[in-house]
């Protein structure tokens, strides 16, 4: 079955996607994925993220293709007269819009969520920002690194009396961004019910916040805020990289099962014995013991004669790799995780699979990113504006 032909569980649904950077259009790529038809909205010079880089692909930014495909593109100036009238139009026949600009910003231009409402009370509005629309940080700007630092996940990253570290991926960006199309495609299913739009809302500080499961849970039993355990786990033991004689395996010995099968593994049944690691509690209170003498004979084998050993025991174990090495990988390849597509000025760009996958309705990978305001006057027509009103909106340089 060629997947690449399905129109896709979303198929219909017209999506205006006013956004740009990571958050906003990663959300938007997400409902673009399972088919849904998304117009990325863009003002005269482009999304910030074209210009992101290096690399870039033949001029082309690789961050913007690697976050905006399965979309069609269209500029607006939404400083100029007519821009906000062309929206407010779109939107009158759109299912959903998505937009990422500061509280506030939307609203002043006549394209708040009341204001839409007003045109099409089944539009699904969403709107994704560093910290919300109200308390007193509502007005901040909002950027990744910022919102790890104060959801607390920069609190529990690295390792202990280190410096405050970032995640090496903006988590915060992402995780908005999935709780936005989550958001998004529960107000649909609730529009299915009673005919009823409404506003979506989340935040990058929400959704660091929301990520910190384990953590928070831990603070709220014991009214003691974690901090970081480096690759270590916060509740079970052992959980975490050991170095081997080349390199480091991670282990997960999560139960009692897996425990007995690593000392098992290693010839190590003393650790069986020792009433220090007789369960997990205990293992976690003697931590520093039991790392040590877990290294010390890890480190007697290479990486290899470890992942063989605890495999054949099975034991959960895996080797670091990096992205060569994981895209690289068979299982990767044949779980469909690297696809490609043909671009209009790149060329040929590699792109990241999709993670999700559904038996009967999947998404896929259909089209590559935008050029600049690349489908403008056939999206226009597509929403009812005439070649005449298109080449007005051109003069009057609303649209480009």
């Amino acid at each position: 079955m060629d997947t690449h032909k399905l129109p896709g569980p979303l198929a219909g649904i017209k999506v205006l996607d006013l956004t740009q950077m990571m958050a906003g259009p990663f959300c938007a790529m997400l409902l673009a994925d399972m088919g849904a038809d998304v117009l990325k909205v863009e003002k005269p010079d482009g999304d910030d993220i074209r210009r992101a880089g290096p690399p870039f692909i033949q001029g082309e930014s690789a961050a913007f293709l690697g976050i905006n495909r399965n979309k069609r593109g269209i500029v607006i100036d939404l400083a100029a007269p007519g821009g906000p009238g062309v929206v407010l139009r779109m939107a009158a026949r759109a299912d959903v819009l998505v937009q990422n600009m500061r509280p506030g910003s939307m609203r002043r231009k006549g394209l708040g969520y009341h204001d839409l409402k007003s045109v099409n009370p089944a539009l699904v509005y969403c709107t994704i920002s560093g910290f919300g629309a109200t308390g007193p940080h509502s007005g901040r700007p909002g950027f990744d690194l910022v919102a790890q630092a104060m959801s607390g996940l920069m609190s529990v990253t690295g390792v202990p009396g280190g410096p405050p570290m970032r995640h090496g991926v903006p988590v915060t960006d992402l995780a908005a961004g999935i709780y936005g199309a989550f958001g998004i495609l529960a107000a649909c299913v609730n529009r299915m019910k009673t005919g009823e739009g409404q506003h979506v809302e989340t935040s990058l500080l929400e959704a660091g916040i929301g990520y910190t499961i384990w953590e928070s849970a831990i603070y709220f039993a014991t009214g003691q805020p974690p901090g970081p355990v480096g690759s270590a786990h916060a509740l079970t033991a052992p959980y975490q990289a050991f170095p081997t004689s080349d390199g480091y395996v991670m282990i997960g010995a999560a139960n009692q099962a897996n425990w007995e099968r690593l000392c098992d593994a290693i010839d190590r049944p003393d650790l069986l014995e020792d009433e220090r690691y007789a369960d997990n509690a205990r293992r976690r209170e003697n931590m520093t013991p039991l790392v040590a003498t877990l290294e010390d004979t890890l480190s007697k084998h290479d990486t290899a004669h470890w992942l063989r050993t605890l495999d054949d025991a099975g034991v959960p174990n895996g080797p670091i790799r990096d992205l060569r090495q994981v895209y690289e990988d068979p299982h990767v390849q044949a779980r469909g995780m690297v696809e490609c597509l043909e671009h209009p000025v790149a060329g040929v760009t590699k792109h990241i699979g999709l993670p999700v996958k559904l038996s009967g309705t999947p998404g896929s990978i259909r089209k590559p990113a935008p050029t600049l305001g690349q489908h403008t006057d056939e999206a226009l027509a597509e929403y009812g504006f005439s070649r005449g009103e298109i080449a007005a909106l051109r003069t009057a340089r609303a649209i480009a």
